[in-house]
């Protein structure tokens, strides 16, 4: 029995093919850690090198500046710790945790999406009118500022810009930040005061001083009045 050869030659020449074309596929596809090697940090600072912030809202702008613990002379070796004070709208101790909540978020926070965005769809974002605008100063007199825009379909991220220019005329870059950021920046104003501690109340009831008793006068007995003598005539 004879074999054509062309059938067989056709046969041969597929199976090459369909072999290129699934390699080529294959070697095509990214490996699974590609998405996470691209995920870059959303700024370059570190949380100590924060020096004063801003946070404006709708609502409200608050601001908050470091100010470094003033250590005595004699004191030598103790840890010169600083603590955060609230500038504005009122002038007081900040919490310690909100704001430390905040700056982790900042220099942590990372993103491995950025959408290259025409300047005249960022209101598709929530970008025209941001829901906060954080400005942080650092130790070196550097700025940076971070743009919160409306929440992504599923409500994991918040669409943002980092750093954006006063005046953009090119495309602007979009970020996707952890959601995170909206807890951090929506608090009233109570949340951002340190609370202040009330002295607390003794177990130990506190003794009522009794009334020290009025002596009354002692009542002394009246002498009863004796009777007049009477006084009879003299006899003439």
């Amino acid at each position: 029995m004879k074999f054509q050869k062309t059938p067989l030659i056709l046969l041969f020449s597929a199976l090459v093919l369909g072999g290129f074309v699934y390699f080529y596929e294959l070697k095509k596809e990214p490996p699974p850690t590609e998405a996470q090697s691209e995920s870059k940090p959303v700024f370059a600072f570190k949380e100590e090198d924060v020096q004063a912030f801003t946070i404006q809202t709708s609502k409200q702008t608050f601001s908050f500046e470091k100010i470094p613990a003033t250590i005595p002379a004699n004191q030598k070796g103790v840890a010169n710790t600083a603590f955060w004070q609230m500038t504005a709208p009122e002038k007081t101790t900040a919490d310690a945790g909100s704001v430390a909540f905040l700056l982790n978020l900042m220099a942590t926070s990372r993103s491995d999406r950025t959408l290259p965005t025409p300047v005249d769809r960022k209101s598709e974002f929530g970008l025209d009118q941001p829901v906060a605008t954080i400005e942080v100063k650092l130790t070196n007199q550097q700025t940076h500022r971070l743009l919160l825009g409306k929440p992504n379909f599923n409500r994991s991220f918040l669409y943002a810009l980092v750093d954006p220019p006063a005046k953009p005329t090119q495309d602007l870059s979009v970020l996707l930040v952890p959601i995170e950021f909206q807890n951090a920046v929506d608090r009233p104003l109570a949340e951002w005061k340190q609370i202040q501690e009330k002295p607390k109340a003794s177990p130990f009831p506190t003794p009522t001083a009794s009334p020290t008793p009025t002596a009354s006068p002692t009542s002394l007995p009246t002498p009863e009045s004796s009777p007049s003598p009477t006084i009879s005539p003299s006899p003439n």
